[in-house]
Formats: structure tokens, sequence, C-alpha cells
């Protein structure tokens, strides 16, 4: 099942985890939005530097909480079912704001939960 996913803090960078987790999700057949600070591709995906209004079922973040604060209002208004807070990435204030706006948070690992069938 298509879960149309935003990775927000995507880079063209083959090394990071969100570029794995771009390719994984797209492996699995989940519609990608890849957003980032940077403009570049991965694989055949270009990264977004705008904030598009999309629906979608899931966000998946690969930005740390410091930076997270400019992302609030976008999060909120493309209203996710669901926010992943990848390790590195959680953030209490957000989950509190996610939450009482009806979207369920998980704290885990994007590419394990693709992995064994979690997602």
């Amino acid at each position: 099942m298509d879960k149309k996913t935003i990775v927000i803090g995507a880079s063209p960078n083959p090394q990071r985890y969100a570029y794995k987790a771009v390719q994984l999700l797209q492996e699995h057949g989940h519609t990608v939005i890849a957003l980032g600070k940077t403009e570049g591709v991965i694989g055949e995906l270009s990264i977004d530097i705008s904030r598009p209004s999309v629906r979608v079922d899931t966000i998946s973040l690969y930005i740390n909480p410091q930076h997270q604060t400019d992302w609030y209002s976008y999060i909120l208004s493309v209203q996710p079912s669901r926010l992943i807070f990848n390790p590195g990435t959680e953030n209490p204030e957000l989950v509190a704001l996610a939450n009482a706006h009806g979207i369920d948070c998980i704290e885990a690992c994007t590419l394990v939960m693709l992995n064994t069938g979690q997602y």
C-alpha cells in the first residue's frame, strides 16, 4: 500500500540516512517528496527546496530539533497521519504540538520500519 511520504532533510549525499530512506521508500512502492535545504537529486527524484501544499500519509524527519521550529507550521498544514522522528530528531515540543493537531508521532527509524514490514 502506497503511503505518500515527505522526507524533510533530504540530501543528495548517498552517505546520509535521509538519502537512503528516500531510496528505500521508493523501492517499497511509496510515493516520496524529498524536501531539503539545497537542490539536488536522489536517483531520479529531485530534492525540492520549497514547501509544497500536498496531502500525505507520513512525514519522516531527518533534521535536528533546533532546525525543526522553522518547519512546524508547514508540518501542521500538510496534516500527515503520522510523523516519524528518526534517531537524533526527537523533539518533545513538536510531539506535543503534533499530537494536539491529531498527528500520531513515532520515535523510530524509517529504514528499520521499512525493512521489518512495520512501515
